[in-house]
């Protein structure tokens, strides 16, 4: 069961492509720095995971290891935060408890990269995929309660089927179109910044991912309430 939004509609939009923009950037960053790995974006790494048995492969196997691992640790301390404030605190704490974590994690990850306490050049990058993917996998577990499979934020396939499906070529209406076209081009914008600062610089990528999280948390910290807002669980 979706859990209803504690704000409106579009804040709710808005919130959940920042966090989207957040997984382009660090995504970036993990397939171009940290060993052609994806840290938000899972579906890369099961399939590199199947490149196990084929040798010279090309891919950091502990690396995809580490980052699908992580990822799905994430998601369970996802579901089990969700489900352990469900019925005791507002949704809009909620997120803010989440996200907040999520926010304090990249900021500490970006300050230990950024200081050279972690040197992602060598295995030191494993702190960084697992702190990142754990990061992610928490947020993907928190957007999903929303219902809104266009907006999982880190995984589009689901909104690009629905472009095809539901266009006009295919004798569709075209609905929800702009919607899907702003995520794709939201995820595209992150991992195009993302990368272009790769080229320079790596702890700032992943404190702008921070930062772009917390504006997330701030839209469902302070956005407008919705016109008609129904009591919801958290399921």
């Amino acid at each position: 069961m979706a859990v209803a939004s504690p704000v409106s509609q579009r804040s709710t939009v808005v919130a959940l492509l920042l966090l989207t923009f957040a997984t382009g950037l660090v995504d970036a960053i993990s397939v171009l720095v940290l060993g052609h790995v994806f840290v938000a974006n899972m579906t890369g790494n099961v399939i590199f995971l199947g490149f196990w048995f084929v040798p010279h492969s090309g891919v950091d196997m502990t690396a995809a290891v580490v980052a699908f691992v992580s990822f799905l640790a994430g998601t369970v301390l996802g579901g089990r935060f969700a489900r352990h404030l469900d019925h005791e605190v507002a949704v809009r704490t909620w997120l803010t408890a989440a996200l907040g974590a999520e926010v304090v994690l990249l900021a500490v990850l970006a300050a230990l990269a950024g200081s050279g306490v972690v040197d992602y050049h060598d295995d030191g990058k494993l702190i960084l995929i697992a702190g990142l993917a754990l990061a992610f996998g928490g947020q993907n577990a928190a957007a999903r309660q929303f219902g809104i499979q266009e907006l999982s934020t880190t995984v589009l396939t689901t909104t690009l089927v629905g472009i095809g499906f539901d266009s006009r070529l295919a004798g569709g209406t075209g609905q929800r179109e702009k919607l899907r076209y702003t995520v794709v081009a939201t995820m595209c914008a992150g991992a195009t910044i993302g990368a272009t600062m790769s080229r320079f610089m790596v702890a700032p990528v992943i404190a702008l991912a921070a930062v772009v999280v917390a504006a997330g948390l701030a839209v469902f910290r302070y956005g407008p309430q919705p016109d008609a807002a129904p009591k919801s669980q958290i399921s």
